[in-house]
């Protein structure tokens, strides 16, 4: 398979047909995929491993294949390598990010706070203070951006609330910010809290954008219809690239352009979207964003995140003071010591003089050992081609999409369906994750299946699996097995 048409043909609104669904056939493709050997650069979970209670019996292994498990045993369970579909909660452990934390760990060691500052000789490591930026550099091209105006630092809810705390000016006449109807709940919490703290009433400075249809997802239509609503009330919209529970990817660039035209603010909350899905912050002229690193980035639980400003947002302009010393002009946010310029950062001045960029919305020292794991997994991206891994996806997606719909046209004498998929068919509203509702009842059973064959996919209750199979490590003979296993659960044979 040309990987390279077939991403075009999709994007051109025609998807593959997938008639040969053999076992066979999931192979052929992945002898045919260019950047199959990323699967290695990662630590896949065994069975064994996933039922694993003690710290003593975890050890790395090497497969035959060159891939890497985590063994605890030298039996059939032990050996087998897990089909791990939870990209999008907790993206796997990859070589990269361990070599990298241990690197900086010996670097630590050896030099002490000289780390800060020095670099070696005919070495990789960033000294610390650089280390971020560095990470900027290495992301552009994933999210579309200067590398200016990206910046890691906190946790995501932290930097939601620092960039609302800076873009979120609302005044008498304008003060609503729209939102989806069902935000992820950190989401959904700052907003509430800044309109507290504004002393505002979220019943009425707070307006949810619900879906008309009997799906879970908005189309772009409604939002555009809501903006114009409210347009003369509201100061911002925060949305999420991708709704984490439909799995819906929203019209970025039409809704940013459409609401900024209206003298809307436009924040987009990426951590579903980054290292998923096409991103052009700059071009399409995004406000600023924000996103986590530890999904589709794969660069470890909590670790910092990341967030985007657009350049004309982070100048750094001068004026002259009261006292005719030169005054820094920037836009006023929550400011910090780590904000503040490089080139006076230690000077330790009252006067705040930010970075200019993304860099001056920083607040204090990052964590050198979680830039370290983020360095290390964004050297994968470079290695793999962005571009090479959302072609692979959108087959990747599709294919799944066609067993799931096999399936359903397998089952016979139901009164209802297994399942519905939540997710649009649309590949272009989409990224690699398929929402997948089941009936009523049935969801204790997968999961116990799933358990059993050693297959990680996240659910959320009631009643959904978020099936996300992954291009940088998954392959299309994990999903084939996957789809085997999700049919003994609900009981519906191949036909």
């Amino acid at each position: 398979m040309d990987f390279v048409a077939t991403a075009d043909q999709i994007r051109s609104g025609k998807k593959p047909t997938f008639d040969d669904l053999s076992l066979e056939r999931a192979q052929e493709i992945d002898k045919s995929d260019s950047i199959r050997h990323m699967r290695n650069e990662f630590i896949f979970p065994t069975k064994s491993s996933l039922k694993t209670k003690s710290q003593k019996t975890i050890a790395l292994s090497t497969t035959a294949d060159n891939g890497t498990t985590v063994v605890n045993g030298d039996d059939e369970e032990s050996q087998q390598r897990s089909i791990y579909f939870g990209g999008n909660s907790l993206g796997l452990q990859s070589k990269a990010v361990r070599a990298s934390v241990n690197a900086q760990l010996d670097f630590w060691a050896a030099v002490g706070v000289n780390g800060h500052f020095l670099n070696l000789e005919d070495s990789p490591l960033v000294n610390w203070q650089d280390m971020a930026a560095h990470c900027a550099t290495q992301s552009a091209d994933i999210v579309g951006a200067l590398p200016s105006e990206i910046v890691y630092m906190n946790t995501l809810t932290t930097n939601i609330h620092l960039l609302l705390a800076a873009f979120y000016k609302p005044t008498e006449k304008r003060h609503k910010i729209i939102l989806e109807w069902k935000p992820f709940p950190s989401d959904y919490y700052a907003i509430s809290s800044h309109l507290q703290w504004h002393k505002l009433d979220h019943t009425k400075s707070m307006v949810e954008v619900w879906p008309k249809e009997d799906n879970l997802y908005i189309s772009t239509e409604q939002v555009l219809a809501t903006i114009d609503e409210h347009a003369e009330e509201a100061a911002m919209i925060l949305l999420p690239g991708i709704q984490y529970y439909s799995g819906q990817c929203f019209d970025i660039p039409t809704i940013t352009k459409y609401a900024q035209d209206r003298g809307l603010v436009v924040g987009w909350d990426l951590a579903h979207a980054a290292g998923n899905v096409d991103l052009k912050l700059h071009e399409w002229n995004v406000d600023f964003a924000m996103w986590c690193t530890y999904k589709y980035m794969n660069g470890g639980p909590g670790c910092i995140a990341g967030a985007y400003v657009h350049d004309r947002h982070g100048k750094v302009e001068w004026s002259t003071g009261d006292d005719g010393q030169p005054k820094p002009v920037f836009r006023p946010r929550l400011s910090g010591w780590y904000g503040g310029d490089q080139s006076v950062r230690f000077l330790m001045a009252k006067e705040f003089q930010p970075t200019p960029g993304a860099s001056g919305f920083q607040i204090g020292n990052p964590s050198a050992l979680d830039l370290a794991a983020l360095t290390g997994a964004l050297s994968l991206f470079t290695k793999a081609g962005f571009q090479n891994l959302r072609n692979k996806s959108l087959v990747l997606t599709c294919y799944a999409e066609r067993m799931l719909n096999q399936i359903l046209a397998d089952e016979q004498g139901a009164e209802k369906p297994a399942f519905t998929i939540l997710t649009p068919a649309d590949p272009a509203q989409r990224g690699a994750q398929l929402s997948v509702l089941l009936r009523e009842g049935l969801l204790d059973k997968v999961q116990e299946e799933f358990a059993k064959e050693a297959i990680v996919c996240d659910k959320r209750k009631p009643d959904v699996i978020r099936v996300a199979p992954v291009a940088m490590y998954n392959s299309f003979e994990d999903v084939w097995r996957f789809m085997e296993v999700l049919r003994k659960a609900l009981g519906i044979p191949r036909r």
